[in-house]
Order: structure tokens, then C-alpha cells, then sequence
């Protein structure tokens, strides 16, 4: 990743955690999902025409003349109705339902953006007509604006020139709306064309209004012109041209272009920027029906005391709630935010308890996968302790969940901190760290390996234990 990616990626981050971020969502942010592009919806009207739709730009005025020919605008409104809807969610939309961010801008019709956030329990505050700008939904956590209208109500979506010609009188409140966010909050654009003539029309009036010098800088992806298979070398050449002036343009309007080679690459820039955010954010895994040589009292003294230096220290602890373990962190965390804030505050301490009850062994372990990934999308580390359960044969056995979570961890590239003298699936995870420490802690400093090395020894007294912890932290969150 180029270093004007990593710049941006320092400074949005910064944004976020300042609750100044929007994201705007073009059509190209979709495709993944399914969804088809305009070209793609009006193939069959431009061809009922009589017109190619290769040969066509202006898809606009495409629809404009299907709707006078007809005299109205039924099909169309079937094709949208039927083209986007039922897509899956990606993993990008995941990726920004799990962000901090409260303010979505969209041109595109299908639901994934507010469907990524409910499948996270989020609740959206979803506005595509005027009427919805005055009305709030209790306790929203987002608020998304689909400027051009929804799938489910495709007789009042945007895609005519007169629809177009008509914004600016008939959304005059989405108009002023989005003036304010694009004034007040840095914009992230994604899948975005900039040929579409609301926007243009918004930034160009708020640059006449504004000028450039009280703006807030915004920026955009933007795939590379890429030479087709047997493309004309003029042609090509033309594009690329076509896509440079645009990209100087765009700088009228404080719009940075970041270049992009290829779309995962937007997967990798997501996944940069939920980790930056997600860095002070701390999974404790761990069960224990049998603590060893650490014996109960200093196990538990142990686990809340690392739990109030966590918080103490300004991290903020994920928790599932493992046997011996979860209620002992919920605990000494509790004790922690109440003794500085005399309340409860909800973002120190995310609780994910294990759904109990459910009979059937194949859905039981399927939904507490989920919840596993749910709670480890949400932080930057993840500490191991302990991890021993009962067998079937009552023995005590290690814990096939800590484990579990070892790997969706290692997969979501957390900094992973094993505790091995605390015994079980924490002991196992240590070795296989240990025995390749270099691709799980790149680049890493003596002064790292020898704390690690020091995590499976045994400790007289925890606190020494914790204080080890808390340092490795703080050198692998700086690095």
C-alpha cells in the first residue's frame, strides 16, 4: 500500500474517532454484492429503442426517451425492482456497519448498507423521501440518505432527465442536507463515477459559496484505467487521459483521488482502517473450570486487576462472558469505568454473552461462531488466558472455543497475546506462536520476543504478570 494510501488512511481514522467521517456510495461499491450497473439495468430498454447500449453514455436521457415512448415509466420501475434486491451483503459492507461512522450518503437503490448494519443489531435511520428528514428513528445509530430514492418505492427513484431536472426543486432538503454534511464531516467516496448531476451541481454551488479555502478536504477511490483485452492502444491512451483530467478537477472541489489498481484493494484499505480504529480495543478469550498452579484466589485476583489496568490504561475490553473467566473481567472492569466516571459507559466494556438453551448441537454451534466473529471484528487484540472445559467423560479438557477464537483472531490479524503459564488452549496457542513468532510479530524488537518468552513462565505475582501484558500492548499498538 503506497504511502499517500497510509496518509489517508492516518488522517481518516483521526476523523472517525472524532465522530467527523461520512461515506458516499456510488454504484461500483455494489457490484460485489451482485448488483447490476446502469448499463447493465437499460440494456434491454436501449435495445427496445432500437439503440445500442454500448454506444451510449447519456443513460439518462436513455430512460428519458423509453418513458416518452411509452408514456410511462412502469418498466423500468420493474427492473429496478427486481435487480436490486435479494443481493448479498459484502464483506466491505461489513466492514463499514462495524465502524463508528453515523452518517451514509448513497445514489443506489438496493438495501445493503442498512442491511449490513442490522445484521450487526445496529438500527438505521434510513431517509429517502422529504418526509423521512423530519422524522427520527429512536436510538438510530446511523443515518442513511439514499438520494435517489429506494428499490421498494421504484416509481419515485431517480433516474430520468426530468427526475434530474426536477431534484433541485422537488429534494431541495436533501440538497441543503447533504451542503451541510460535506461542509462539516470529511467524505470518503466509493464506487463513485462523479458523472452524477446532483452532485455535481452540489459541489459546484458550494464551491461558488464557499470557495476553496473553508471547505473540509474529501476523498474518493478510484480504480486505474487498465488497457482491456484488445483494445485499441488509442483508445486506451484516451481513457487514461480522460481519467487524469477528472482526477485534476476533482481538486476544485477539495477532492482528493486516491488511485487504486484493483477493487480488493478498497478490501484491504476498509480492513487498514477498522484495525487503526479498533487498535484500543482489548478480547479477553478465556475459560476455566480448573486454574492449575495459578489456584483460584490469584486466578481471580489475576483477571480483574488485568481488567481494571486495561481500562485504567484507556483500553476498552470486549468480552464473552467464558466460564471462570467472563464474570471476573466483567468484574474488575465494572469496578474500573464506575470508580473514574461514577457511571456505566457502554463503550469501555462490549458484553457478547453465549446464547444458552439451544438444543439442536448444529445450530448452537453455528450462532456462536457468529457471535465469536461479532465480538472479534470489534477489537485490535485479543489476550488469551486459561482455556480448559469439562469432557464428555468429565475430564478436563482444552477448550475447543478459545481456540476457535484463536483463529478468526489470526484471520482478522489481531495482535494476538498468549498466556501460557495460565495453562490449556492458552499454553497451546503459545507454542504455535512461538514456534514461527516472526510471521504473527513482524519486524519485532528483542525487548517484544523477550516478553513474550517470559508469558510462559510462571509469575510469583501477578501484578508483574499484568504489567508485562500491558507493555506489550503499548510496543505493539506504537509500532
Amino acid at each position: 500500500m503506497d504511502r499517500k494510501i497510509l496518509k489517508f488512511i492516518d488522517k481518516y481514522v483521526k476523523e472517525i474517532n472524532e465522530s467527523n467521517a461520512a461515506i458516499f456510495l456510488g454504484a461500483g461499491f455494489s457490484v460485489d454484492s451482485g448488483c447490476i450497473n446502469w448499463k447493465e439495468l437499460l440494456e434491454d430498454i436501449a435495445e427496445d429503442l432500437g439503440l445500442d447500449i454500448e454506444k451510449e453514455s447519456d443513460l439518462i436521457s436513455l430512460a428519458q426517451y423509453h418513458k416518452n415512448t411509452l408514456g410511462n415509466r412502469s418498466q423500468i420501475n420493474q427492473l429496478i425492482l427486481n435487480s436490486y434486491g435479494g443481493k448479498d451483503i459484502s464483506e466491505n459492507h461489513r466492514i463499514l456497519a462495524r465502524l463508528p461512522i453515523s452518517t451514509f450518503w448513497t445514489t443506489n437503490y438496493d438495501s445493503l448498507i442498512e442491511d449490513s448494519l442490522k445484521e450487526i443489531k445496529k438500527i438505521p435511520d434510513v431517509k429517502y423521501t422529504n418526509a423521512h428528514l423530519s422524522q427520527t428513528e429512536p436510538k438510530r445509530d446511523s443515518i442513511i440518505y439514499k438520494m435517489h430514492g429506494d428499490r421498494n418505492h421504484s416509481n419515485d427513484t431517480i433516474i430520468l432527465k426530468e427526475d434530474y431536472e426536477e431534484y433541485h426543486v422537488k429534494y431541495a432538503p436533501f440538497i441543503t442536507a447533504l451542503n451541510g454534511d460535506l461542509i462539516t464531516k470529511t467524505f470518503l467516496f466509493i464506487g463513485f463515477s462523479f458523472s452524477d448531476p446532483n452532485l455535481n451541481y452540489i459541489l459546484s454551488r458550494m464551491k461558488v459559496d464557499y470557495g476553496n479555502d473553508t471547505q473540509k478536504t474529501h476523498y474518493a477511490l478510484m480504480k486505474k484505467v487498465a488497457k482491456e483485452q484488445n483494445e485499441d492502444e488509442g483508445d486506451f491512451i484516451y481513457r487514461e487521459t480522460k481519467q487524469k483530467l477528472l482526477i485534476d478537477d476533482l481538486r476544485r472541489y477539495n477532492i482528493q483521488v486516491l488511485e487504486i489498481d484493483s477493487y480488493k484493494t478498497i478490501t484491504n484499505i476498509l480492513r487498514n482502517i477498522e484495525k487503526k480504529i479498533n487498535r484500543n480495543n482489548v478480547f479477553i478469550s478465556g475459560s476455566a473450570v480448573d486454574y492449575g498452579d495459578f489456584k483460584e484466589e490469584k486466578s481471580v485476583n489475576f483477571i480483574e486487576n488485568l481488567s481494571k489496568q486495561l481500562i485504567r490504561k484507556g483500553y476498552n475490553i470486549v468480552s464473552g462472558f467464558g466460564l471462570g473467566v467472563g464474570s471476573y473481567v466483567i468484574k474488575g472492569a465494572l469496578e474500573e469505568i464506575y470508580l473514574k466516571s461514577k457511571t456505566i459507559n457502554d463503550n469501555r466494556l462490549l458484553l457478547r454473552p453465549f446464547p444458552q438453551g439451544i438444543e439442536n448441537e448444529k445450530s448452537r454451534v453455528e450462532l456462536w461462531k457468529k457471535y465469536r466473529k461479532d465480538m472479534i471484528s470489534r477489537v485490535g487484540i485479543s489476550i488469551f488466558i486459561f482455556g480448559n472445559k469439562i469432557g464428555e467423560n468429565t475430564e478436563i479438557i482444552e477448550a475447543s472455543g478459545v481456540l476457535e477464537e484463536f483463529k478468526i483472531a489470526h484471520d482478522n490479524n489481531n495482535i494476538i497475546i498468549p498466556i501460557g503459564c495460565t495453562g490449556g488452549a492458552s499454553k497451546t496457542i503459545w507454542n504455535i506462536i512461538n514456534n514461527d513468532f516472526e510471521s504473527y510479530f513482524k519486524n519485532s524488537s528483542n525487548k517484544l520476543k523477550q516478553l513474550f518468552q517470559k508469558f510462559n513462565h510462571n509469575y510469583e505475582k501477578e501484578d508483574e504478570l499484568i504489567n508485562d501484558i500491558i507493555n506489550f500492548i503499548d510496543i505493539t499498538v506504537k509500532k
